[in-house]
């Protein structure tokens, strides 16, 4: 017998998915986010390409697997940060493209973090590779 909040979730035409088909659709959402960035976002594609010339780098350096995946993730944090920082960009757009300096402010920190995620990256291959 199903208490009254398990029939109205089922029969609920806007409850949210669950299980497999809620993995489903955020897979397809988040694919979707990605193939937007890649078209839109020349620095997205830039942190693509340093992550495709960085993987078979790491197969030819002289470094343990735990050091490899350490040299590939540092370049895929910089990617998470480039999407964070293209998110809050999307979103202060959203709300309004006239001048703001609180608008600038968050552009630049979003940009900040990417910065910082580079700096992390470069200093990590350095400590590693050298």
């Amino acid at each position: 017998m199903l208490n009254d909040s398990q029939t109205n979730t089922l029969f609920d035409a806007n409850a949210k998915p669950r299980g497999f088909k809620r993995i489903y659709l955020a897979s397809k959402n988040s694919l979707r986010a990605l193939i937007w960035l890649f078209i839109n976002e020349s620095a997205f594609r830039q942190e693509c390409l340093a992550l495709v010339i960085a993987i078979p780098i790491t197969f030819l350096l002289n470094v343990s697997l735990i050091e490899q995946t350490i040299l590939i993730s540092v370049i895929l944090f910089v990617i998470l940060c480039e999407i964070l920082n293209t998110a809050i960009e999307v979103i202060v757009d959203r709300i309004g493209l006239e001048m703001n300096t609180l608008s600038g402010l968050a552009k630049d920190l979003g940009s900040a973090a990417v910065t910082v995620s580079i700096l992390l990256a470069l200093i990590t291959w350095a400590v590693i590779c050298i």
